[in-house]
């Protein structure tokens, strides 16, 4: 017994030498937040545990000794007991977490452009397309060693609005806001939060000129509304490195930039990355 102890105890230290724990999100157990769940702990488990929420895999971190599952949890999410499946040692078992009940705040605004809200037969399929398109990269993984969450706030700006605000468009609901708004001139420069890999990039009807960076391990973030875009899919950035400038494109009232965090396929708030525990 001694000997696996001692076994398990070296191959713990070894994966910690070579994958050292890094700082993760601040956790928010609600719709739209991000919920830690532990897995158990590295002695327990020397191999990186895999886990699910419904289909989607949910990247699993190291942290302090214990596997932690970082859970995009969506927006449309009830309060109440969620359920992850999980893999570890070979065996399968499911674990729970608890998500909190959240009211988000209510934000009207008006279009000078009604095309923009009520759209034309040929605007309505584009946008339809344009939405499939982003629904498929949304779910897009990429394996990584290392996924760094110490986000930069990609412009200096003031914050405008917020995620999960209730949008009404020229007096229509619409879906709630996916990301956060961050009010600059047009022309500023917009730089990675992070170290990533440019998954995509393309102008769209709603969203204008977009960037799609590929932080690894289902972590991607999404940058809307830029005037011009500095950077080339498959392109390897660094942070705080340039990926385009502040615009007005799309469906936009003014320049800013419409910033999105997407994990493990859903849009959670950029806000909980920008904020140390």
């Amino acid at each position: 017994m001694r000997k696996i102890h001692l076994a398990a105890l070296a191959a713990a230290l070894m994966l910690f030498m070579f994958h050292p724990a890094i700082a993760l999100p601040v956790a928010s157990n609600v719709a739209g937040g991000i919920a830690l769940v532990t897995l158990g702990t590295v002695l327990d488990s020397p191999d990186r545990p895999s886990a699910w929420l419904g289909d989607r895999p949910v990247w699993v971190a190291a942290e302090d000794g214990h596997w932690i599952a970082v859970v995009g949890v969506p927006l449309d999410t009830r309060a109440g007991r969620q359920t992850l499946r999980m893999r570890a040692n070979g065996a399968e078992r499911t674990t729970s977490f608890e998500i909190r009940e959240k009211h988000y705040a209510e934000q009207r605004i008006t279009l000078k452009d009604s095309s923009k809200v009520t759209l034309s037969p040929e605007d309505e399929a584009r946008a339809l397309a344009e939405i499939e398109r982003i629904q498929a990269l949304k779910k897009h993984w990429r394996p990584s060693a290392e996924t760094e969450t110490d986000f930069a706030k990609p412009v200096a700006g003031r914050l405008a609005s917020r995620f999960g605000l209730r949008r009404i468009f020229n007096g229509e609901p619409r879906a709630p806001h996916s990301g956060l708004d961050v009010a600059a001139r047009r022309g500023t420069p917009v730089g990675a939060p992070a170290a990533a890999i440019v998954l995509a990039v393309d102008d769209y009807f709603f969203n204008g000129k977009t960037v799609f960076l590929d932080h690894g391990n289902g972590l991607l973030s999404m940058y809307c509304h830029l005037d011009r875009i500095d950077v080339k899919p498959g392109e390897t950035l660094r942070k705080g490195q340039t990926l385009g400038r502040i615009g007005a494109t799309g469906r936009a009232s003014g320049p800013h930039l419409h910033w999105s965090v997407v994990l493990n396929g859903t849009m959670v708030d950029p806000e909980l990355f920008l904020k140390r525990r």
